[in-house]
């Protein structure tokens, strides 16, 4: 029973955790890492035909976004998650593979100019649809059995909707040992969904620990900041452009502003104009209806028993198409631009920022966690210009961030979480933080509350049965000038990847009929006769 740390150590992003037990590889989270990489992740030490299954706490992509690449590498168990969840994933990995494809095509047409090799995409779009064949869903609080011996749980943790904490139970000789992988823990007030729920038992607690070094404040009046920033931006005769992740922090701000126009808070701007131009957003937001049941809070359901949907109002329009989305900004009129992405790195938000960063009658407000070297952190940090398709824009505009509106609980909401666990665990594994916040939140565990804790580094090993640290994990810098793209698979690599795969189904049919082994050598060995030349 041993658990390794592959990724989001010491880091935000990334997230993911290789558990062994009863003779089962298993991944809990298989995520990309966003914004600017600062430790080399581990590589998970075995190959993905060989993982079992995935546990996955919720749709965001540092935790789900590497799932088409773990298939295309061969992965071919099930993906285990809340409904919604799965539902979100649907549209959230295709969404992923779009971009992949799109920027290989970009580069691929601007390398062979210059005669470079062919780019290819990190997965394609049927890696995407292969990896969303493999979900599987379950309700929170229903207790499943993974394999023999492992046993698992999705309970709400009020991050985004259908996001989880889960609860695994493994048996090896005789001995039960239960880990909880918080996911990412949610702030408490927010509006659509649930506060998180709290565990009360475990041997081991894996936790995020994002704000751990820091309280939002004062709970803010959401919707007065928000008028501010409308009202005084309209007067300026300016537009308000909102980089925002598409699924789950757009449904905010629409449930905000639809309460800021059924109160008429914003005046002399008539029924101003709401673009949501995400197609990503928009499917989201109609999963966020379909899944309401079960996952909303009871005052939005309050709403939606008297017929209002608190995600819809007049004046909002969504765009689609590149062609809707190229005429908003030919649009005259003062308006709210939602757009993803949220950190500002892709999609269709850097043309908005490029019509409008240079106005200064215009606002760019920011409503969510921008990680360092992201575009975003980069003009909330106060750059006088930067690059946007291959041209330099002055920011001219105004720089406004929403304080308080997260989705990830601050410190009191982590330690809130953390301490009611009615007996200390055995240890508690402290992630998924810019370095700096992994150490000090640790620090705080330890010294403060009397836990065993620690904050590992990718490669890190611990055996279960015996809280022993079997391997100790590396801080390995990424160096400036590294390639990000360099996971990459090349040709070969994907070669080496089916062999990988044929290998772990050679290993699986071990113990099959004579006759069904013997023509599989056959095939295997006719097409190595082709090839072998």
């Amino acid at each position: 029973m041993k658990l390794t740390f592959i990724g989001a150590t010491h880091e935000v992003t990334g997230s993911c955790y290789y558990l062994e037990a009863c003779g089962k590889h298993i991944l809990i989270d298989c995520g990309l890492e966003q914004g600017k990489d600062v430790y080399e992740n581990q590589e998970i030490p075995v190959a993905s035909a060989e993982i079992d299954a995935v546990l996955l706490t919720h749709a965001h992509m540092d935790h789900a976004g590497k799932l088409p690449l773990l298939y295309a590498q061969g992965f071919r168990g099930k993906i285990h998650a809340t409904g919604a969840t799965s539902d979100l994933c649907d549209i959230m990995l295709r969404d992923s593979a779009h971009i992949q494809m799109s920027e290989a095509e970009w580069r691929n047409r601007k390398g062979k100019r210059k005669g470079e090799n062919t780019f290819l995409p990190l997965y394609t779009m049927e890696d995407a649809y292969g990896a969303i064949r493999s979900f599987v869903p379950h309700d929170y609080n229903e207790k499943a059995e993974l394999f023999e011996g492992i046993r698992f749980r999705f309970v709400d943790v009020g991050h985004l909707l259908g996001s989880a904490s889960i609860e695994v139970w493994t048996t090896e000789e005789g001995v039960t040992k239960k880990i909880v992988f918080s996911g990412d823990i949610g702030n408490i007030n927010q509006p659509l969904i649930k506060d998180p729920s709290y565990i009360r038992e475990a041997d081991y607690v894996v936790m995020e620990s994002t704000y751990g070094d820091r309280n939002h404040g004062k709970r803010p009046d959401y919707i007065g900041e928000l008028t501010e920033v409308l009202q005084t931006t309209f007067d300026r005769g300016g537009n308000v452009i909102i980089p925002s992740f598409a699924v789950g922090r757009t449904q905010v701000l629409l449930y905000f502003i639809r309460k800021i126009k059924a109160d008429n808070l914003v005046t002399g701007h008539g029924n101003f104009k709401v673009y949501v131009d995400s197609p990503l957003a928009n499917e989201a937001t109609q999963i966020f209806h379909e899944n309401r049941i079960g996952y909303f809070d009871r005052e939005s359901m309050e709403l939606i028993s008297k017929g209002i949907n608190p995600l819809t109002f007049p004046g909002l329009i969504t765009s689609v198409t590149t062609e809707e989305s190229k005429a908003i900004n030919f649009d005259d009129d003062c308006k709210v631009i939602i757009s993803a992405s949220g950190m500002c790195d892709a999609g269709r938000i850097r043309h908005h920022l490029k019509h409008n960063l240079w106005r200064g009658e215009s606002t760019v407000l920011f409503v969510g966690y921008q990680s360092v070297g992201s575009l975003g952190r980069i003009i909330l940090d106060g750059a006088k210009e930067v690059k946007l398709f291959g041209e330099w824009i002055q920011v001219n505009a105004n720089i406004r961030k929403l304080d308080g509106v997260s989705g990830h609980a601050d410190r009191d909401g982590l330690l809130t979480w953390i301490n009611h666990f009615e007996k200390k665990p055995q240890r508690v594994f402290v992630v998924h933080g810019e370095a700096s916040v992994c150490d000090l939140f640790t620090e705080t565990l330890r010294n403060e509350y009397g836990f065993n804790a620690v904050a590992p580094y990718s490669g890190e090993v611990y055996d279960l049965l015996n809280n022993v640290c079997l391997v100790k994990g590396k801080a390995i810098d990424v160096q400036d000038t590294v390639d990000r793209k360099k996971e990459v698979s090349s040709v070969y690599e994907r070669l080496v990847n089916a062999g990988k795969r044929l290998m772990a189904v050679i290993q699986h049919n071990k113990g099959g009929a004579n006759k069904d082994l013997a023509k599989f050598t056959d095939q295997i060995n006719a097409l190595s006769d082709k090839w072998d030349r």
